[in-house]
């Protein structure tokens, strides 16, 4: 890898298959694998959607911490190790860009599932929206197998 940094880097995943590459490109440019902020976007609940009051819900509380419990066994099962595990609640679009922005990251290091036509359209691209908001370099991890 070419580039190295001394600063935070930000990797925001997704517990897909691209994950992975993005944390293992993020410790190849960072100087310390602790500089290295592993997040994960809660997507927020919509609790007045039509008939969301018939279902029952798991609190946010009760999210955050499945999501914890997850991160932990996700990133030992792939031999991550020293990073931060960040957890934000929000849309990733504009939860990553700011966290970022606050902890002063010198590079965020996105993955893409590389979604094209109808599926970009109707499921929009957080890579996109991620480099539109932050305020440092964005890495983007292209997948090969989408083309």
């Amino acid at each position: 890898m070419a580039w190295e940094t001394n600063g935070p880097v930000v990797v925001p995943i997704d517990f897909s298959g691209m994950s992975i590459p993005a944390l293992q490109a993020a410790l190849q440019m960072a100087s310390q694998p602790d500089q290295i902020h592993v997040v994960h976007v809660v997507i927020e609940l919509d609790q007045i959607a039509p008939g969301s009051h018939h279902l029952s819900l798991p609190s946010d509380e009760d999210r955050r911490q499945v999501v914890h419990e997850h991160f932990s066994s996700y990133l030992s099962e792939n031999r991550i190790e020293g990073v931060r595990q960040v957890v934000l609640e929000g849309r990733p679009g504009t939860a990553v860009p700011e966290y970022a922005t606050r902890i002063g990251a010198e590079l965020i290091v996105v993955p893409s599932h590389g979604y094209g036509g109808v599926k970009r359209m109707l499921l929009g691209s957080v890579a996109e929206q991620i480099i539109r908001r932050a305020d440092c370099p964005v890495f983007v991890l292209r997948r090969r197998d989408a083309e």
